[in-house]
This record gives C-alpha cells, structure tokens and sequence, in this order.
C-alpha cells in the first residue's frame, strides 16, 4: 500500500516524543513490510487540512492518524467522508476507539500492527450528520466535560485531577431533563439525567467503549432523574465495569434514534467522541454499518 500518516504533535503523548526520531521509526516499519509511506507531524489545528488533502490526491491506498480520541474521530469522519482506509495510532489519555480496535496502546507498537493489518468495513455513527466513533451523550457527561473545561490542566495527569473534580460536581448538581425519542418507531417520553447512544454496544469495560465496531447497531442508554446518591451508585457500578446491568440504567439497540427536547428552547450541550458542542431540539442519531474501512491488527 501507499500509505500517508499524519500525527498530532499537541496530542497526548506526542507532547513529550522526539516527532523526527517517531516518524523515521513509523517509516522502517512500514517499509519493511513492504509499503510506501509518508509521515507528517502537525500541530492540532492543520490536522483536519491535511487530511482532507491527503484523501483528495488520489494516489493513497490508506491513511493513518495519530493523536488522542478527538483527533482520531476527527479523522475518522475524513477517511468516512473521502471512503479511504484509516489506521490509528493510539496518542491520547483513554485511546478509547482504539482499545474498541483491540490495537496495542503503546505508540511504538500500534505501527508494527498496522503494518501487517488488515482492512476491516466497520460502523460509524452519526448526530445530525457529525460522524462519531464512540459516543453521543447529554446529560451527566455533558456536564462533567463543561465543568472539567472550566479547570486549567497541561498534561495527562491534570486532565484526570480536572475530571475528578468534576466528576464531584455532577454529583452534587446532577441534571433532570425531559425528552422525547424515536428508537426504530418505538416513541416515548421520559424524564432523564442522561442519555448516551454508542456506535455498538458498550462492552463491560471500566472505560465504556464497544468491543465489536462491526455490528450494525447503536446503542442507547438512559438513566432516569438522579438525585446525588443515585449518581453515585452509578459511578460506581461503572467503575466496577457494570454500567450496562445497573438497575438504574435502561438500555436498546437501534438503527435510528430520534430525540426531541420538548422543553428546550436554546441550544443544550451535548458531548461527540469528547467534544462539547451545542445541540438544538432535535437530533437524528444514526448508524451507517460498515461505511468506515479501517487498518486493524491482522
């Protein structure tokens, strides 16, 4: 293959490695297994540029990302819009689609791996048309993210600190919304405080992410109105790996979910793969099953 790899310098643990040493690295390992390779290290904001320039040249048979989970679901909607095979390297502080890819976290040997990969068609969801490898949630995540973003952190450390801190504050303040949902034509109105739709099910990891990309489904979570104690008895039924049998915690499978806020009359705060954004009223949640051609372990 003829293979372009693009790395975000400001991502994870790419902050604090020799880029010039990594990139030769990635380049013997490819080489030896008998591709054609182009590396790139770029800062945070050209990540998505030179993607999209990479997958327009016409003469790449693959492309592969490095950086945390944002930058990795940014690619991922590149390679899905552009139909080009995506590698991963795993460069982050969860590198949750990545343990989903069962890829190895460590960034010296996730290259070996691709290298002699394989190209898998796999799901990819979508909210309102934004791709997402992981997750769209509302709710309790939501509000943890903007109260972790209201603290300062420069490393992975601090990240962890800043969301423990909010982690604490979601329990003391935890969200009560009423929504309105369209699962594959089954409707109903529920009071929430939180709302999570996955591409594939979760599996029964401590860290919440699918351990199969390829089955065609979301899934869909809500938990009801929760007072400070019921937060806290389903943080740690996550950290005890059983979200997905928590009493509290009600759970389909889908192809499609439609959501309406009937008492919103703003845009709310949603979380895709991470990223903190603004919704409005309405958001149709879909799954797009084996649209998304990515470089896995062979």
């Amino acid at each position: 293959m003829k293979v372009k790899a693009v790395f975000n310098r400001d991502g994870g643990t790419f902050r604090s490695t020799d880029m010039e040493a990594y990139g030769r690295w990635v380049e013997e390992v490819f080489r030896a297994a008998g591709h054609e390779i182009e590396v790139a290290a770029v800062e945070a904001v050209d990540m998505r540029d030179t993607l999209e320039r990479a997958c327009r040249r016409g003469d790449l048979d693959a492309i592969v990302a490095g950086g945390g989970d944002g930058t990795i679901s940014a690619a991922a909607a590149v390679a899905w819009k552009n139909r080009m095979p995506l590698g991963v390297i795993p460069a982050g502080t969860m590198n949750l689609f990545a343990r989903s890819l069962k890829l190895p976290l460590d960034i010296w040997k996730a290259p070996a791996v691709l290298a002699h990969g394989r190209i898998i068609a796999a799901d990819i969801g979508s909210a309102d048309g934004r791709a997402f490898v992981h997750q769209f949630s509302m709710g309790l995540h939501a509000r943890l993210v903007r109260y972790r973003k209201s603290y300062r952190f420069a490393s992975r450390l601090g990240k962890i600190g800043a969301s423990t801190r909010a982690a604490i504050g979601v329990v003391f303040n935890p969200p009560d919304f009423e929504i309105e949902f369209d699962a594959d034509g089954h409707r109903e109105r529920r009071h929430v405080s939180a709302i999570s739709v996955s591409n594939n099910h979760f599996g029964h990891s401590t860290f919440m992410y699918a351990d199969d990309v390829t089955s065609g489904h979301l899934g869909f979570y809500t938990a009801p109105p929760l007072n400070p104690a019921g937060v806290a008895k389903l943080a740690f039924a996550i950290l005890r790996g059983k979200f997905r049998a928590s009493p509290l915690i009600t759970e389909m499978s889908a192809i499609t979910v439609d959501l309406h806020f009937p008492k919103v009359d703003r845009k709310i705060n949603c979380v895709i793969d991470g990223e903190l954004l603004p919704m409005g009223r309405d958001v149709a949640l879909r799954i797009h099953p084996g649209e998304l051609k990515l470089l896995v372990g062979a």
